[in-house]
């Protein structure tokens, strides 16, 4: 009976471990199902990490990253996309390779296979195990787990469309665009494309609203902080079904006092933003949590 007390114990250890590493994910049958989820309601609160993370010494946009975050909430994710010497995507965010990894010089100037004896560094320049990942690896880890936003660097549309359609990957891959005639190339690539828009001024606005862009697959950037012109995006956009997006990164996340960041990301959601994008999304979790 002890013998069996004891094995007893360990599967119950096990089945806790077990627990502990599962993901909060975020999966979609369809792209139609995907399109209902990010469609505006009031309340709706939706975490996107900004380049991953870069708490609990993990390298940005890394799957580690990603995971990390996972473990703890349901979130999606901005991340970058850069080109290698030989036409590689590689998640890498800056044009060199300095701060975030351990070589040095221009991501260009490096073919795949030379990248891999790197190692990504965290956000206090140490050194990590993890390796660079490839755009294609990011992409096949995230089906059925979350949604990637690819923001714009060097990767040509035309290639980053390739890439999706490859993959088929439209139910969990979005893309950044700018302004009109960049959303309107990738829907012409597929229809079926989500967008992240960036809209930040009353101008970029009307001509949003006035454009022949489907409202049923997108939210719409405004910006990095509360300010009053929120009003018009949130009014606007927002009774059209469309969610709006607020990125702390630059500015809240600096803040010194961890009880005056979470003030702030409360106060972002209380302003009417359904997307914060934050460097800390596990910290934006915990304070907004209900």
């Amino acid at each position: 009976m002890k013998n069996a007390g004891c094995l007893g114990m360990l599967l119950l250890v096990f089945f806790l471990q077990g627990k502990a590493q599962e993901l909060h994910r975020l999966s979609f049958q369809t792209e139609e199902e995907m399109y209902a989820y990010f469609r505006y309601a009031p309340g709706k609160q939706i975490i996107s990490g900004h380049r991953g993370t870069k708490e609990a010494g993990m390298p940005e946009n890394s799957i580690p990253a990603l995971e990390a975050v996972l473990k703890h909430t349901t979130a999606i994710f901005e991340v970058d996309p850069r080109l290698t010497k030989d036409s590689v995507p590689v998640m890498v965010h800056d044009q060199t390779l300095d701060r975030t990894t351990t070589g040095k010089g221009n991501v260009r100037d490096y073919t795949w296979a030379e990248l891999q004896r790197f190692r990504l560094k965290d956000a206090q320049g140490r050194e990590t195990p993890h390796p660079i990942n490839t755009l294609d690896e990011l992409i096949e880890w995230a089906k059925g787990k979350t949604i990637l936003n690819l923001d714009k660097k060097d990767l040509p549309m035309e290639l980053t469309a390739r890439i999706i359609a490859r993959h088929q990957a439209y139910a969990w891959v979005w893309v950044t665009v700018h302004n009109v005639e960049q959303a309107r190339f990738y829907l012409k690539k597929s229809p079926k494309q989500f967008l992240s828009m960036h809209v930040r001024t009353a101008q970029a606005l009307e001509e949003l609203l006035q454009a022949d862009l489907p409202f049923d697959r997108m939210i719409v950037y405004i910006g990095p902080e509360i300010v009053a012109a929120n009003r018009m995006f949130y009014e606007a956009l927002n009774r059209r079904g469309v969610m709006c997006m607020i990125s702390t990164a630059p500015t809240y996340d600096k803040l010194d006092n961890p009880a005056d960041r979470a003030d702030k990301y409360r106060a972002v959601f209380a302003d009417g933003a359904s997307i914060l994008e934050s460097d800390l999304p596990i910290e934006v979790h915990q304070a907004t949590a209900n």
